[in-house]
């Protein structure tokens, strides 16, 4: 759910790019870069947390022992696929510079990810394993475990994904607007031979 607020959010800052794009929103620089970013940052950062934090990332619901890799797989994938499918949902909204339909691409998914993590508040402090956290032994405070340090160290390298990808996506729209600027001034190339004729 982050992952379509981030992905509309990066929309915002490429409509410049989009707008100016006739081959569409996945034809487009902005989608490239964003899918880089979901690839090499938001799926891997996912990964992280089922492959070594399992029970954690799976809220305790579910042993992370009792599934198939394949699955693990999955939600992998799905995370990863959620940043340009935000992306895409929102592209068509930013290219128009809607800002009302794109953050409500936005807000709704973050608004009820908020949501879950208020009401699992206990689950997302505590890092244990499956039978630890049903069995009411042998949990700790995720602010002391190497879980907690896990999800700082991820935090950091997500935020500079997203400064990277966002800065990419302002230089992009600006490139893109001075060079449409520098095109309208110089006019039409046959516009000027006429007028070169008639003197």
């Amino acid at each position: 759910m982050i992952g379509v607020a981030l992905g509309a959010f990066f929309a915002w800052l490429a409509r410049g790019e989009l707008a100016r794009n006739d081959a569409g929103a996945v034809a487009s620089h902005g989608f490239a870069v964003v899918s880089l970013f979901a690839l090499f940052v938001y799926a891997p950062i996912a990964g992280y947390f089922i492959a070594f934090h399992g029970d954690w990332a799976y809220l305790y619901w579910i042993s992370v022992r009792s599934l198939a890799s394949a699955v693990d797989l999955t939600l992998v994938l799905v995370s990863g696929a959620s940043v340009p499918l935000g992306f895409l949902a929102a592209a068509r909204w930013a290219r128009i510079e809607r800002l009302g339909p794109v953050a409500i691409i936005g807000a709704i998914p973050l608004a009820v990810a908020l949501a879950l993590a208020m009401v699992w508040q206990k689950r997302l402090a505590t890092s244990a394993t499956f039978a630890h956290f049903h069995g009411d032994f042998g949990t700790e405070p995720i602010t002391s475990s190497l879980l907690g340090r896990g999800v700082l160290l991820m935090d950091f390298l997500g935020l500079a994904g997203i400064v990277w990808c966002g800065l990419q996506m302002r230089s992009m729209s600006r490139r893109r607007r001075s060079t449409f600027t520098r095109h309208a001034h110089a006019g039409p190339p046959s516009s000027k031979r006429g007028a070169r004729r008639k003197s």
